[in-house]
């Protein structure tokens, strides 16, 4: 029987993932690969797919062909689009004669496969065995849904770029799955093709790059706040004596924002280029070779300090670490790394200390397991010694978090001898209540009297 392999991607970064993985024979031989190309933006319509995104054309020959799942699904939207139980056998039938499958064998691989569009493909193929590969540093986060053992008992493998060294990620670990490193070797060659596609000359003596996140569009940080971490970038790297510096806005990003650094690089004494053409902030390593990369929480941090040994500073971690919410929010774990593991672009930000492998293991099994307690029931006993040993870590938590789970840091010192039971809890609301009915009692007294 022919074999068929579809792999699902929606950014350039995780094709780019997908084509060193398979340069370096990490998926067996198939008769035919497809690449299914998916547009998540908020409105596709504005955004251009990865596969019309300059150098692809160096991705293009490890597959097949290409195919658009915004196209295959229209008119529904990539994010919110699932099929119904009930009509999976007639849409398995549907792209069978669409794509011209017949009766191949399927195997595919998918990212993010906690949501859709990964989760709604591997629904529509029952019986295929899945591959997860990892777009970036969400992968060592804990798996945020939980998945049918329908889809979990398919998957094989966890694909993953070695991005921060001897750290195993998280994510399905709890079903079991083992996890694979993407050689490191095969993805530098594929980003050396991606670079040659660029037609900007390589600098010489380079700038300082500033990497935006559009993180208003998370609604995490308003427009505002988001602006104000930008212009402080941009000050950040002035201070540091830099008077050349290339700003990459995120693709969706709003376009009155480089106007207002441009403004302020002006006053500033500092040479602005804005990067307006949607391309991999890696392309821009090699082309440009920054004196240093700045940003919030990008993969690409990693990615620049990792693979191109290039300096790096980090900025605005602090105010994330407070504002993301819910505290199981898949944003957590990239934050946290990020502050743990580089510098701070100035003062205003406390700085990291070395940390050993173990440490940051340490670290990140016990934010896992206060984001996802259910899942991970096996990480207590880590989260509780991490805790215990390192104070100074718990500002990676929130008390509240640590509270409801009864972690050291959760409860002043002289209570911590209350047990974690259903009646102290009992206990407490019934306590709230009543205080609350009692100051409701007073108020009204005080208003009588008035």
């Amino acid at each position: 029987m022919a074999r068929t392999q579809i792999f699902l991607a929606s950014t350039l970064y995780g094709a780019a993932t997908l084509a060193a993985a398979l340069d370096a024979d990490r998926f067996p031989p198939a008769d035919r690969r497809i690449l299914l190309v998916s547009n998540n933006a908020p409105v596709p319509e504005t955004t251009a797919p990865l596969d019309r995104m300059p150098g692809f054309t160096a991705l293009r020959d490890r597959f097949d062909q290409v195919l658009s799942w915004n196209e295959t699904i229209s008119p529904f939207h990539p994010s919110g689009w699932s099929p119904r139980p009930d009509d999976v056998p007639l849409w398995e039938r549907h792209l069978r004669l669409l794509w011209r499958l017949g009766d191949d064998e399927i195997e595919l691989a998918v990212e993010s496969i906690q949501v859709e569009p990964a989760l709604a493909l591997v629904q529509l193929f029952p019986a295929a065995p899945i591959d997860v590969y990892a777009d970036g540093l969400m992968s060592y986060g804990p798996t945020r849904n939980k998945l049918e053992l329908l889809v979990t008992s398919r998957i094989r493998r966890l694909l993953h770029l070695d991005l921060v060294p001897g750290l195993a990620p998280l994510l399905l670990s709890e079903h079991r799955v083992r996890p694979e490193v993407v050689p490191t070797g095969a993805f530098r060659a594929v980003l050396e093709q991606l670079a040659a596609c660029d037609d900007r000359p390589v600098a010489a003596d380079g700038p300082a790059l500033l990497l935006g996140q559009y993180l208003s569009a998370l609604e995490i940080l308003t427009t505002e706040e988001e602006e104000r971490l930008h212009l402080r970038m941009l000050r950040g790297i002035a201070a540091r004596g830099h008077r050349s510096a290339v700003f990459k806005p995120h693709p969706t990003a709003p376009a009155h924002w480089p106007h207002l650094l441009e403004k302020e690089a002006a006053e500033l004494g500092v040479e602005l280029t804005v990067c307006d053409t949607p391309v991999l902030a890696e392309v821009l390593f090699q082309r440009l070779r920054p004196a240093l990369v700045v940003g919030c929480f990008s993969t690409a941090l990693l990615t620049a300090s990792r693979f191109f040994d290039l300096p790096v500073a980090r900025t605005g971690t602090g105010l994330l670490l407070e504002r993301l919410s819910p505290f199981q929010n898949s944003n957590r774990v990239p934050v946290t790394l990020v502050d743990a593991l580089l510098p701070p672009l100035d003062d205003r930000e406390p700085a990291g200390r070395p940390r050993s492998t173990a440490e940051i293991t340490g670290l990140l099994r016990a934010v896992g397991y206060c984001m996802q307690s259910k899942a991970y029931p096996h990480l207590r006993d880590e989260a509780v010694r991490q805790l215990s040993e390192h104070p100074e870590d718990r500002r990676y938590f929130k008390r509240r978090r640590l509270t409801s789970l009864a972690l050291p840091g959760g409860v002043p010192s002289q209570l911590a001898f209350l047990p974690r039971s259903r009646t102290v809890r009992r206990v407490v609301r019934r306590a709230r209540v009543l205080t609350s009915r009692s100051t409701d009692r007073a108020a009204d007294r005080q208003a009588a009297t008035s």
